[in-house]
């Protein structure tokens, strides 16, 4: 059990039969009245997005959340299969599941599978990855005054914006959780 006033970011509670994640939260101690806690959780099943508020000394279960290093192996058509590389037991996830957490993952990659009592129910790619870019314009010379952009593919199909000195066939550094260019390779 874990109170509403030992609240952090990132801290998954179970509250009113869901699991939530806890997004933002703030201690809030007004002149007049008990001060009170104001949260944001997210789903972390279904990904809605809701505010509640919690008296300090309120508690909640603290919801177990279970994250395995597996190996991205394939995908065929609708299915994506994932390798646990200790024990070799394979698991297939649909596209509902998976989402667009893999839009920067290649084959054979580790990435987190996240689960809550057995069930799957999101993909933690690496924090940054490097990849080889597949198609992008050329730039052009005297461009750069402002710090432009273009538009690049990488390897795995995502779309990304690099600066104009950036060629094709060159290796890039990308945040997964942005999705930003940080620097070549």
């Amino acid at each position: 059990m874990i109170s509403a006033g030992d609240f952090r970011n990132g801290i998954t509670i179970e509250f009113e039969g869901n699991v939530y994640q806890i997004i933002e939260f703030q201690h809030v101690k007004p002149g007049k009245g008990a001060a009170f806690v104001r949260t944001k959780l997210k789903n972390i099943i279904n990904g809605g997005v809701v505010e509640k508020t919690f008296r300090p000394t309120e508690k909640c279960p603290q919801a177990r959340i279970d994250r395995k290093d597996m190996q991205y192996l394939y995908s065929d058509g609708d299915l994506y299969h994932f390798m646990d590389t200790e024990t070799y037991d394979q698991i297939a996830l649909d596209s509902d599941t998976v989402g667009d957490s893999l839009k920067f993952v290649k084959e054979n990659d580790m990435v987190k599978i996240c689960s809550y009592n057995g069930n799957v129910f999101a993909i933690e790619p690496p924090l940054f990855v490097e990849l080889a870019i597949t198609d992008t314009e050329p730039g052009f010379k005297g461009d750069t005054a402002t710090g432009a952009t273009k538009p690049a593919i990488v390897e795995t199909g995502a779309k990304v914006n690099v600066p104009l000195f950036v060629e094709q066939g060159e290796i890039i550094k990308i945040d997964t959780r942005t999705g930003e260019y940080l620097s070549r390779v």
